[in-house]
């Protein structure tokens, strides 16, 4: 299956089987005719303060996703800033710029492929920015300008938040009580739908159909947004983060213009 077209389609279609093994529960209640509860302005209200519910709840977890699709963007940027920077240091030897420039490589490694492939630690990436640290050491020692040693050092601590960020991001979860809250408020209402009395075979199945493929959608969204950076064939709501992905072509491209371009002296 086309990624695209499961990320877009995935949860729905997941939601839509969900609620055909629920239409065929209901098909049978209404055969049995045990369906006896009257539609009134009360089971009315109870459905709606269910769904409005979901929504907040849903709009909640949508800020927080919105907010995290931004980490790909401000650490390839304080990436690419530093691979930049290190490129046009003052300096007579330029062996600690590249050193520095194989240790960034290796921390764009070690967050990449430890976000895409659901196995990011913090540790490893401190241990990469303390070798970081070392070489911001060894270039203020070749008498680097303390405005750029600061420079650098700037960056490599936005980076050392943005990880932290995605550290808890990771392994914490959306207000557990607000879940408990998602899930009994769909739960009841499909349990209400199940014994509510319908005139019509057509319309009432639609209307059951409608009310829980969007009640379940909901549900199983929030769920997967609730952690944006797990990526897998079952997951849906993931970040974006191509940025990262291409980040090591565009080191590799400014590496063959440095290798072309003749040195100079400081």
């Amino acid at each position: 299956m086309d990624p695209s077209f499961r990320k877009k389609w995935g949860i729905m279609f997941t939601a839509v089987i969900m609620m055909l093994v629920l239409l065929i529960i209901r098909t049978a209640i209404d055969l049995l005719g045990f369906d006896t509860v009257p539609i009134t302005t009360v089971v009315g209200a109870f459905i709606t303060g269910a769904i409005f519910t979901i929504a907040i709840i849903f709009t909640g977890t949508f800020t927080d996703f919105k907010e995290s699709e931004k980490v790909g963007g401000d650490l390839a940027a304080s990436l690419k800033a530093l691979y930049n920077d290190s490129r046009v240091l003052p300096l007579a030897d330029e062996a600690p710029a590249r050193v520095f420039r194989t240790h960034l490589r290796n921390l764009l490694h070690t967050i990449r492929d430890g976000l895409l492939e659901n196995r990011f630690s913090l540790a490893e990436v401190n241990r990469d920015l303390n070798v970081l640290n070392g070489d911001v050491r060894t270039l203020a020692y070749q008498n680097l300008a303390p405005p750029l040693v600061a420079k650098l050092r700037n960056e490599l601590g936005l980076i050392d938040k943005t990880c932290n960020r995605i550290e808890v991001i990771i392994r914490t979860d959306f207000i557990p009580a607000a879940y408990a809250l998602a899930e009994v408020a769909t739960s009841g209402v499909i349990l209400l739908m199940l014994f509510i009395k319908m005139d019509g075979l057509f319309e009432s199945t639609i209307l059951f159909a409608v009310i829980c493929t969007m009640l379940i959608g909901l549900l199983l969204l929030i769920r997967d947004m609730d952690n944006p950076f797990e990526f897998g064939p079952t997951t849906y709501a993931d970040v974006d983060l191509e940025t990262l992905v291409f980040l090591e072509t565009y080191f590799d491209e400014q590496d063959a213009i440095m290798a072309e371009t003749p040195p100079t002296k400081a």
